[in-house]
């Protein structure tokens, strides 16, 4: 098992918190912060693609951190766009989606997404006459069944719209027979990776899906949003921007001059993960999880929420206790300086089917690479005294 890597993240030198926020916004690792500085102090911002070096090595930036994320998803790297964030994203790309819908088609999503990954849809049927229809997930389990979302795939269905992880329960839905039986009837699949890319390897090639959202301050990176999607559906989508933009390519949906420090930062981020290798990420956090969610269970008036079977999954813990609301217990801890999330972290649609929105949702965990047994041994002691009433 490899060893500790809180030395990687300088917000954490000396901090007494634990960090178990990270399924909101991960902390930097010191090698992108470093890039985004030297590129600040470089004198290298410019416009990207003009005749003077500097420009030129704007271009040459971007197209170096498109081949990277090449490298860590397993994909086209001329299908990657750079933007502020994943919601971002997936409005702009549901506005342009929306230009080709009518009235009689059809958009298949689930009740496990983010609202991100659900209202724009919402929208874009709204403004097309199309409609949208959800996939329930099992809520005792926290489960999506694979046949709960083909089921309601028909000739109609345009888009289907999936979460590769539940960013509120860890669940991680197996997508290949969804993917399989969209484009069986020449739909499209957008699928939602925020809550999945800091936790485990992506291989997009293989996934064989059409889009993929994902966001770089997930997994210790600046705040951006990067979307990959195959070339020929870039080209053919009438997104919304100027006039002098590109016509064709990953430009295409970056409105503006990207964000180069950010992107710097991205390249570093992206380097640091394809050196520890995700596979070892996921064994480092699938242990320290463990720990986690095991040690939830023996505490008395703890409730977990989410899937429990051995199945691979996102490792956050979402979870409340008897007599106590979420809030009450984020607020508790937050005075023994260890960080949670309470409520619904956006996935409305989940909290709803799981009849939560009254008592205020749940409280969130999440175990990321620099979270130790340590960070987990405070955490349970303070639940503990919490759901014994000290």
């Amino acid at each position: 098992m490899t060893g500790s890597l809180r030395h990687r993240f300088p917000a954490l030198a000396g901090n007494e918190w634990a960090r178990f926020d990270g399924p909101s916004g991960t902390q930097v690792v010191d090698s992108a912060l470093k890039a985004m500085v030297d590129w600040i102090e470089s004198g290298l911002t410019a416009a990207a693609g003009g005749p003077f070096a500097a420009a030129q090595e704007c271009q040459a930036l971007l197209d170096r951190t498109r081949v990277a994320l090449g490298q860590l998803f397993s994909a086209d790297p001329s299908g990657f766009s750079f933007g502020p964030n994943t919601t971002t994203f997936n409005m702009m790309f549901a506005t342009a989606v929306s230009e080709t819908l009518k009235p009689g088609d059809r958009i298949v999503g689930t009740r496990l997404d983010h609202d991100s990954n659900v209202t724009p849809w919402r929208r874009a049927c709204d403004r097309s006459g199309a409609s949208q229809v959800l996939a329930d997930f099992d809520r005792a389990t926290g489960v999506l069944r694979p046949e709960s979302v083909i089921e309601l795939i028909d000739a109609s269905t345009k888009w289907v719209t999936v979460a590769m992880a539940s960013n509120l329960l860890g669940t991680m839905p197996d997508l290949a027979p969804i993917i399989e039986a969209a484009h069986a009837v020449g739909a499209k699949v957008f699928v939602d990776a925020v809550a999945a890319a800091p936790h485990h390897r992506i291989d997009i090639g293989s996934l064989d899906c059409d889009v993929l959202v994902t966001s770089p301050y997930k997994w210790y990176g600046p705040h951006s949003g990067v979307l990959w999607c195959r070339p020929e559906i870039m080209d053919d989508l009438d997104w919304w921007r100027v006039r002098p933009a590109a016509d064709s390519g990953p430009r295409k949906p970056e409105t503006g001059m990207p964000n180069f420090e950010a992107i710097a930062g991205i390249e570093a981020t992206v380097r640091f993960l394809l050196e520890e290798s995700m596979e070892s990420v996921a064994a480092y956090e699938s242990d320290v999880f463990s720990h986690l969610w095991d040690g939830l269970a023996r505490i008395d008036g703890v409730r977990r929420i989410g899937p429990d079977d051995g199945q691979l999954r996102a490792p956050t813990a979402a979870f409340d206790v008897d007599g106590v609301s979420p809030a009450t217990i984020a607020a508790r801890l937050n005075n023994e300086k260890i960080a949670v999330w309470d409520g619904h972290a956006y996935a409305l649609e989940v909290v709803r089917h799981l009849g939560l929105e009254q008592s205020g949702g749940v409280v969130r965990a999440g175990v990321v690479r620099y979270i130790e047994h340590d960070d987990v041994d405070r955490l349970l002691e303070a639940v503990a005294r919490i759901a014994r009433g000290h």
